[in-house]
């Protein structure tokens, strides 16, 4: 290696075949292709030293590193901010979301908690933009010890990069989940003979030929203790076989060596190296200043430097981490402590408080009330940071340190909360339970209460969290008004979730009954209260009761002026009582804004869940082209965060578009899914979608079963489309008896809503199974309701039956005008079951029509695609990069393929090219 590196170029001898890897990797960056790499293996096995060879071989390249210190992983995005510093200058360039997302992350300016994928997103577009200047190389040493809101960051990063002049690469010990599926490069021992030369190379006398067996076998080829082992026997020893070495574990075994170097030097030197150990990001001058602070000289560095354990230049640099892990480790606790307390008294209060905090919680030997105090200031600053991780490690130390118990137990319910939000749920109920034991306040026993059943609904989605919200709910009632009021609100939407599966004392009808001993909305009513009482009338007074409560809550959920953070919260839920009430007009709103707002705001954990209710509301409207868009993009977002995908619209869309084979497979794994999790509504979504893809297919009594299926249970939303698909298939399986049942339950509801859409299903409902003129009336009415709403596919099918009654009557060329109508928004949409049954119709009445073909883009691949139709809409570059977490680079660089396949040279050429439709991606 070269002299800047402090190993020995023998570490990399039998490392041939890595170090290709690593130059083939390095060469291909500049040509506009990004290298992702973990190099994986135990300590000492010649990571660090192949990060040096490849970064030699960067001659031309811009070079960004990071070693990361196991002191600092609480510290949020510390890691994140040493790789980007350099590059910050750059930060003004970055779209506004992700630059104020960024800015706020390093703590460079104040804002609300940004999400974390976003910073991802941020840290991508940055690298891209300094990789188009220079070719850019980033190292991340030691990242098992990085924060985790750092790697977390970094593997979005990676997951991502495609087109970019950009080399990322990591070095870890053990596998990590964060890392997992990016290529890897397993680093292992040398071969013997490669083990026998680094092992002469370090010893200058005889050595017994049976001892440097036992040592290559015990270190299993490890080149940095075959260098090491050999200073801690004696010449004796090694020419003689006496003494050998144990089997303890290698890295504890270099660990020695480099300890007894460290023992060798001078008291100041030591006490010097183990202030530079617990200091870690290497900062000289807070080094020097802790080091005056203790009485140490200004020559005490020589030795340590002469002995090769570390280098000091603009940075303290260890020769290897295990050489920091000794020098700490071997510390006594009151000497630790020492160093701790100068390091806390050398930091500067106004620009690193939370570094100072952490130093003198380290420097604390027993319950410290205003460390903790400062603790807890420094996990607000990380809060407001997006740094859940840090908060959650800053408030779990703060109770450690508490000597009240009360405030001790506040202290630990914040950490669990922290902890939930950090992702780190077993840690968070542990903190739970030691919240517990404290004599907490009835506030904070009801908060607690809440805050475990909130931890079961996240976690599970299941059919417990009811219960034990309703039950905190309870004890918040004369404590606390709007918490009270809320968590009633989070039972209800908890047993929604339940739905048929819900625990006894869980169901929505048993949460309504609770809720309905709520104290008093405040006034003005919030959006959320109105969402209460509203459901609370639906689920305990009926249907009708409800109605008029609940319109107001839509409207109050529209309102742009003034919405609360907890407001914007509900719109899902919004999103829910829409379609219960067949307002489609609030629906598109509220899944539009809903939409819009996660955009905005960079709410990239909540995104995928606006995008999947905003393709429902265009399922419905037959634009199945921009409903498969946002769930393409929810997709990319799942994948890229690491979330499960969501397969509710997925399944819807399967089922419109007759995918039997597809559809049928979604539904399947969704229902194993939630009956696991005890998540009834999925059940019943599952079968609303079994229901319409059968009537499609006319497989009208397997429709039938499902459809009976749905209207089981009263589901939100989904138990009066069930009575739709219901009423159909009984009239089309010869039941009529099943059909006129589901329809005077049918019209309970339309009649109570009184929108367009449901006096029109209402109205298409009766038709078939009416007669004579008063069928024919129903129809036209049906067909003319239904044609003011959004609902174009209930349009579409209304067109379909009415078609199908006028052939069956011999009136075929009225048949004909309404089937023609159908099958051309079937094909449209690409709803091909509804679309095939259009045109059976069609040739029964004579006509002759050629089975539907969509016209596709085969050769382009799905990304292409997206990336094809979001540029046909005008987005540019940026925008694109932004939506899809990809590069404004590799936006071009998949444009160019796409004009290459379509035979086009330019976007105003793609409206051409690729059809188009009513997306509402480009809007929302």
């Amino acid at each position: 290696m070269g002299p800047s590196s402090g190993r020995p170029r023998s570490v990399l001898r039998g490392r041939r075949s890595e170090c290709d890897v690593l130059a083939r990797l390095l060469d291909a960056v500049p040509t506009g292709r990004s290298s992702v790499l973990v190099l994986r293996g135990e300590a000492g096995c010649g990571k660090s030293a192949l990060l040096d060879f490849m970064l030699e071989r960067a001659a031309g390249f811009r070079v960004a590193r990071v070693v990361g210190v196991e002191s600092e992983m609480e510290l949020a995005y510390a890691g994140l901010h040493q790789l980007c510093a350099p590059m910050l200058d750059r930060v003004e360039t970055l779209p506004a979301p992700q630059r104020d997302a960024l800015r706020v992350a390093f703590g460079l300016q104040e804002g609300d908690a940004p999400d974390r994928f976003l910073i991802g997103l941020a840290v991508l577009t940055l690298l891209a933009g300094a990789a188009e200047e220079q070719p850019l190389a980033c190292v991340i040493d030691d990242a098992q010890w990085l924060d985790r809101a750092s790697v977390q960051s970094l593997a979005f990063v990676a997951r991502r990069l495609m087109a970019d002049p950009v080399a990322l690469i990591f070095a870890v010990r053990e596998p990590s989940d964060e890392l997992t599926g990016l290529p890897e490069l397993k680093v292992e021992g040398l071969g013997e003979r490669d083990s026998h030369l680094v092992l002469a190379s370090a010893i200058r006398g005889p050595l017994d030929v049976q001892v440097r067996d036992r040592i290559v076998a015990e270190t299993r080829g490890n080149p940095l203790a075959l260098l090491q082992l050999p200073r801690v026997l004696t010449p004796t020893e090694l020419a003689g076989g006496f003494g050998l070495p144990n089997t303890a574990a290698v890295a504890t075994c270099v660990e020695q060596s480099f300890y007894r170097q460290f023992q060798s030097l001078p008291d100041d030197t030591q006490q010097l190296l183990l202030t530079a150990a617990a200091e870690p990001i290497g900062d000289m001058t807070l080094l020097r200043r802790a080091a005056e602070l203790q009485g140490i000289g200004g020559d005490a560095a020589a030795p340590a430097v002469a002995a090769g354990l570390v280098e000091l230049g603009t940075r303290v640099r260890f020769r290897h981490p295990l050489v920091r892990s000794a020098v700490y480790q071997s510390a006594s606790v009151d000497d630790r402590q020492a160093v701790h307390r100068a390091l806390a008294e050398a930091t500067d209060l106004v620009l690193d408080p939370d570094r100072r905090a952490w130093h003198l919680a380290r420097a604390a030997s027993g319950p410290d009330e205003a460390v903790a105090d400062e603790l807890e200031r420094s996990a607000d600053r990380a809060r407001a940071r997006g740094g859940a991780v840090a908060a959650a490690a800053f408030l779990e130390r703060a109770t450690e340190l508490t000597p009240d118990r009360e405030l001790r137990g506040a202290r630990a319910l914040a950490a669990a909360q922290a902890k939930l939000l950090a992702g780190a749920p077993d840690s968070a109920q542990a903190l739970l339970a030691a919240a517990e034991l404290a004599p907490l306040g009835g506030i904070r026993r009801a908060g607690l209460e809440r805050l475990r059943a909130q931890l079961s609904f996240l976690l599970r989605r299941g059919n417990d969290a009811p219960s034990l919200l309703l039950n905190a709910a309870e004890h918040l009632k004369a404590l606390d008004t709007q918490s009270a009021r809320e968590t009633y609100l989070e039972a209800l939407g908890a047993a929604i979730f339940a739905g048929r599966l819900s625990k006894i004392g869980g169901g929505v009808a048993d949460a309504a009954g609770a809720a309905r001993t709520a104290p008093r909305a405040p006034q003005p009513a919030r959006a959320i209260d109105l969402l209460l009482d509203g459901l609370v009338r639906r689920f305990t007074d009926g249907y009708e009761a409800g109605v008029q409560p609940l319109q107001r809550a839509l409207r109050a959920l529209s309102e742009e002026e003034g919405r609360s953070q907890d407001d914007t919260r509900w719109l899902w839920l919004g999103c829910r009582i829409a379609p219960d009430l067949w307002d489609d007009e609030s629906w598109h709103e509220l899944a539009t804004r809903q939409l819009r707002h996660a955009r905005d705001a960079g709410w990239l954990t909540a995104l995928p869940i606006a995008l999947t209710y905003r393709a429902g509301v265009d399922v419905h409207a037959g634009e199945f082209a921009s409903a498969a868009e946002l769930i393409d993009e929810a997709d990319v977002i799942t994948e890229a965060t690491g979330s499960p995908p969501l397969m509710y619209t997925s399944l819807v869309l399967s089922a419109w578009r007759g995918q039997e084979a597809q559809a049928t497979a979604l539904i399947r794994a969704s229902i194993e899914d939630a009956t696991a999790r005890g998540e009834g509504r999925a059940i019943a979504l599952a079968d609303y979608a079994t229901a319409v893809l059968y009537n499609g297919l006319s497989r009208y009594q397997d429709s039938l079963a499902a459809a009976q299926r749905v209207c089981e249970h009263d589901d939100l939303g989904l138990f009066g489309w069930g009575l739709i698909e219901l009423v159909e298939a009984a009239v089309r399986s010869d039941r009529p008896d099943i059909g006129a049942t589901a329809l005077r339950r049918l019209e309970e509801r339309t009649r109570a809503a009184g929108t367009e859409w449901a006096l029109g299903i209402e109205a298409r409902s009766r038709a078939t199974l009416s007669d004579g003129e008063v069928a024919d009336a129903l129809y036209q009415e049906a067909v003319e309701r239904l044609a003011r709403t959004r609902i174009t596919v209930h349009l579409a099918r209304a067109q379909l039956l009415y078609g199908e009654w006028l052939r069956r009557g011999n009136r075929r060329v009225e048949a004909r005008q309404q089937l023609y109508l159908a099958h051309n928004t079937f094909s449209r949409a690409g709803a091909d079951g509804f679309a095939e049954r259009a045109r059976r119709e069609l040739l029964a009445t004579g006509e002759t029509l050629r089975r539907r073909t969509v016209e596709t883009h085969e050769e382009l691949t799905a990304q292409e695609a997206q990336i094809a139709r979001l540029a046909r809409d005008d987005l540019t570059n940026p925008e694109i990069a932004a939506r899809l977490f990809i590069s404004p680079r590799t936006v071009e660089w998949h444009l160019g393929k796409v004009f290459a396949k379509l035979d086009i040279t330019s976007r105003k050429q793609l409206r051409r090219a690729l059809p188009d439709s009513s997306s509402a991606t480009s809007s929302a």
